[in-house]
Formats: structure tokens, C-alpha cells, sequence
């Protein structure tokens, strides 16, 4: 549960602000959206080494 302490006369905007920022850092709203559509194994194995290569390349360019 995510909770947003108010101080006395804050305005209602900038707590929703907090609120939205708080939430978005829990990752519910990624997590969902991950879940919705079933990836099978093999495709995520090659995605992160895929994005491995891609780091490591950068890495290199870097230096």
C-alpha cells in the first residue's frame, strides 16, 4: 500500500504528483503490462543476450 503523508494546507496536485512518482517506482504498471502477453523462454534468452552483446559493445566504444 502506498501512502503519501500530507502537511497542514498542501495543495491536492502536488500530492497526487507524489503519489504518481511513488507508483511508478514500484513497477506495478510494468509488471502488468509484461504479463499480458507470454514470451517464451528461448525469445527472452535471446533478447538478454542480444542486449548483452549491445552493453558490451558500448562499453568497448567508450574506452
Amino acid at each position: 500500500m502506498i501512502i503519501v503523508p500530507l502537511k497542514e494546507g498542501e495543495n491536492i496536485e502536488k500530492a497526487l504528483k507524489k503519489f504518481k512518482r511513488k507508483f511508478e517506482k514500484t513497477g506495478v504498471t510494468k509488471e502488468l503490462r509484461r504479463r499480458q502477453a507470454f514470451t517464451k523462454p528461448s525469445i527472452v534468452k535471446r533478447e538478454e543476450k542480444i542486449h548483452a552483446v549491445y552493453v558490451e559493445k558500448l562499453h568497448l566504444n567508450e574506452d
